[in-house]
């Protein structure tokens, strides 16, 4: 199951990082980084997963003493956690520029935006 996870946010950034590279609409530039984010998310996850391990959650179930060898480590899960909102708040600031572009320009054509290249 892990490996599946892995492997499929491993497939997931090169299908974002190839969309990024290969597009020349910011739209679509924008939708690949938000891929390739959410295929970093999974590999952090999977990573982070231990089989056999339950829930950090520390009640009657788990014994004290047993608590390392017996719950999964949370920080993986909590940079996730992280790592989402970040991530929408980068995607929200390149739509936003996006649009600021075409409303400049008129179009989302990279190769249309050459003012700044010497």
């Amino acid at each position: 199951m892990v490996l599946i996870v892995m492997s499929t946010g491993f497939l997931l950034i090169l299908m974002g990082l190839y969309g990024s590279l290969t597009n020349r609409n910011i739209l679509r530039m924008i939708v690949s980084f938000t891929v390739t984010n959410t295929g970093v998310n999974l590999v952090l996850i999977s990573v982070g997963y231990m089989p056999g391990r339950t829930a950090p959650i520390l009640d009657e179930t788990v014994a004290v003493s047993e608590v390392a060898q017996r719950i999964i480590d949370p920080v993986p899960q909590a940079l996730v956690l992280t790592a989402i909102v970040i991530g929408v708040g980068v995607t929200a600031l390149m739509l936003a520029y996006a649009y600021r572009l075409y409303e400049t320009k008129g179009t989302l054509d990279i190769s249309q935006f050459t003012e700044l290249k010497w």
